[in-house]
């Protein structure tokens, strides 16, 4: 698993909108007695204490999803110059820089292990013969920041060290803010949330609406495993963003109405409304991107309040966007 000018006359959009009301926590479910600890290898300090490059090789014997997919080993021509780059990259004073600040920041990552506790104990209840993985934290240089598979999930520490951070990931400011402690768990669930294995699709299906209910599904269910975490984390909006963008719900869904959004199977339009952009300027010049997968949120939400005899799983094993669509009676107008 690894794991987008109806307001002229609202101009103001999100204007008056201040951080917003304090959300309240989806449904906690009763986890006494069936808690899960994951288990954490912390290799932040390892990578800094490499006296030769055959200790570097060793290390990466034991870790090879680490060299292969979080060190990219096959963009190197061989293994002699991805040691050395690697060894070289290690021993750099900036480095331990790197690590003071990972320490600084993340401390014993207690805050972390306990989020991932939480998560993975909601994940049990709901799907008790998933397996919980293992995680491995440490730094890289900015190279990589979060891997997932079933069995193993990889946490490039350095990558969410936050705006007070002396080296930062080369992304936009609107993307960077997603790259901050509290944004790690959240980010594992949505690609857990997402993956086929729990979010069934029709691959048949290619319109928007497809791909809005299938965001909007990956959203629910990470709001499930982590129920007190605000939806502008799990969304990556600001409080602001999110408060407006309710607000003008209707405002919205006139736009992908008129724009005939919803059963489309156009890449630019896709572009516009599904994918990675700062902004949603078809709908305003103040509404946050990936507008539709909000909506599609929002969609999803609707539909599980008015089927109360339909769990989380049975919910994520629907493939049929456009019945959870048509069955959830949102319009907001």
């Amino acid at each position: 698993m690894r794991i987008v000018p109806i307001f002229l006359a609202i101009t103001a959009f999100l204007a008056g909108c201040k951080n917003g009301d304090e959300e309240k926590c989806a449904f906690i479910p009763d986890t006494s007695g069936k808690k899960v600890t994951v288990k954490v290898e912390q290799l932040e300090d390892s990578v800094t204490r490499f006296s030769s490059k055959e200790e570097l090789v060793g290390f990466f014997s034991r870790n090879t999803v680490l060299r292969d997919v979080f060190f990219n080993r096959k963009a190197y021509p061989d293994d002699s110059v991805f040691i050395n780059e690697l060894y070289t990259r290690f021993n750099n004073p900036y480095f331990d820089s790197l690590l003071i600040d990972t320490h600084q920041v993340f401390g014993d990552l207690r805050g972390l292990k306990d989020e991932l506790n939480e998560a993975f104990t909601n994940l049990a209840y709901y799907y008790p013969h998933v397996k919980t993985p293992k995680v491995k934290t440490v730094i890289t240089g900015l190279e990589s920041d979060i891997f997932v598979s079933d069995s193993l999930i990889i946490i490039g520490l350095d990558y969410y060290l936050g705006p007070g951070a002396r080296y930062k990931p080369n992304m936009y400011d609107y993307m960077l803010r997603r790259y901050r402690k509290n944004f790690i768990v959240p980010s594992i669930m949505l690609l857990y949330g997402i993956d086929g294995q729990f979010n069934k699709t029709n691959l048949e299906d290619r319109t928007v609406l497809a791909d809005m209910i299938s965001y909007g599904k990956s959203y629910y269910f990470a709001k499930q495993m982590l129920p007190c975490v605000p939806d502008s984390v799990l969304i990556g909006y600001t409080a602001e963003e999110l408060k407006g963008s309710r607000e003008n719900s209707d405002l919205i869904w006139k736009r992908l109405v008129q724009d005939e959004v919803f059963y489309s199977t156009s890449h630019l339009i896709k572009q516009k409304y599904i994918a990675e952009r700062p902004k949603t300027l078809e709908v305003g010049e103040k509404c946050p991107g990936r507008i539709a997968t909000w909506v599609g949120w929002e969609v999803v939400k609707k539909y599980m309040a008015g089927h109360s005899g339909v769990g989380l799983p049975q919910l994520m094993q629907n493939p049929s966007a456009k019945e959870i669509f048509s069955e959830s009676g949102y319009k907001p107008m």
